[in-house]
């Protein structure tokens, strides 16, 4: 069943897992995504955190030893979520050796409170980097308008960066832009830019929802007909972007003072309707250099059936903007679309990382008790 896993890997996509417990951890789950799977990496947000903490007991000694010592709340999430993430980096730490840096990678993103403020962005971004303390590990920063400045002042202290909630190709512009600041800005401070390490997380099965549901509002056979399409085409589109400005001069002077490029990454790759493939989001979008971070539903799947046969990409930027014209021919707002799932998407975690600070309040206080 892997050898499709192994086929997508052999066509320059590194699998990465879009979860991570400290169950899958203990048991042993993860490395073994990592022996059979082809899984070089693992990605963690607000949501999967609260999902991982308000399930089992797997937390429960730690929070015990947390809730003897007087820890605080905020203490008490930063020390129990960077535990599993230095844990899952020294876990991937052959990989890290076995790519040269390149993967081996995992992420933990900023406090979701902060992503309209640049100033405490960055800092939080620092004060991550500083207590995981692995060299393989991202720091995921939102781009919000307020993130791109923190994005590129934290690559300005040679930090790597894993640049989240991406979803129009104009914004996927301003983040690269972004990247090359910081990256000049490290050199100028003296950092080696072969360390600094970045992915920029294009969200994709999300544009298809916030489309799709305005196509069926608008209710035409024209309308209907572009279902599906959107997603798949603006990351197409993101791509063309990436080939476009990574051919720069402005690159070419940073490649030379052996700077990495910063990968796309396709995220919120598990298919929400069932109606199309669940593996659409993998095989359509193949390309190599890129990441695909996937549900482990998903990697299971791709495994199990996706068609796995080369190229999906590459050259594709033509057709994806005649999708987009369709689509605003119809009277589909693109850039409102945007706005509306970059808004959502804030909002999301914010609410996931309230409900982690509340379980992890009720499990503190459960444990003085």
């Amino acid at each position: 069943m892997s050898d499709r896993l192994a086929r997508l890997s052999d066509a320059g996509v590194s699998i990465w897992l879009d979860d991570l417990s400290r169950e899958r951890l203990d048991t042993g789950n993860l490395a073994g995504l990592i022996r059979d799977k082809h899984v070089v990496g693992v990605t963690t947000n607000p949501t999967i955190f609260a999902n991982a903490l308000s399930g089992g007991e797997a937390y429960d000694e730690q929070v015990r030893e947390l809730a003897a010592r007087g820890a605080g709340l905020s203490a008490a999430v930063r020390e129990l979520t960077t535990t599993d993430v230095r844990n899952a980096a020294d876990l991937f730490r052959e990989v890290y050796r076995a790519t040269n840096g390149t993967d081996g990678r995992v992420s933990i993103e900023v406090d979701p409170r902060l992503a309209k403020d640049t100033e405490k962005t960055a800092a939080e971004a620092q004060d991550l980097w500083k207590t995981v303390d692995r060299p393989n590990i991202l720091i995921k920063i939102p781009a919000t308008e307020e993130g791109l400045p923190a994005i590129t002042r934290t690559f300005a202290e040679g930090i790597s960066v894993n640049v989240t909630l991406i979803f129009s190709v104009e914004r996927y512009r301003a983040v690269i832009d972004a990247f090359f600041t910081g990256l000049e800005q490290a050199k100028a401070n003296g950092h080696e830019l072969r360390s600094i390490e970045s992915v920029a997380s294009f969200f994709v099965s999300r544009v298809d929802t916030e489309v799709d549901k305005r196509l069926d509002s608008i209710g035409t056979d024209e309308a209907k007909a572009l279902r599906g399409d959107a997603a798949i085409a603006n990351a197409r589109l993101a791509y063309a972007a990436y080939e476009e400005l990574f051919a720069s001069e402005r690159w070419a002077a940073l490649k030379a003072e052996g700077a990495n490029p910063q990968r796309p990454l396709w995220a919120s790759t598990g298919v929400k309707d069932p109606s199309y493939s669940d593996t659409r989001y993998v095989d359509q979008l193949v390309v190599a250099g890129i990441v695909n971070t996937m549900p482990e539903k998903t990697i299971v799947a791709t495994a199990d059936h996706a068609e796995i046969d080369g190229d999906k990409v590459t050259g594709t930027g033509s057709q994806a903007q005649a999708v987009f014209d369709q689509l605003s021919a119809v009277g589909i707002d693109v850039p409102d679309v945007f706005r509306t799932l970059e808004d959502e998407g804030v909002e999301k975690f914010e609410k996931s990382w309230q409900e982690l600070l509340d379980t992890v309040e009720g499990q503190l206080r459960k444990a003085k008790d």
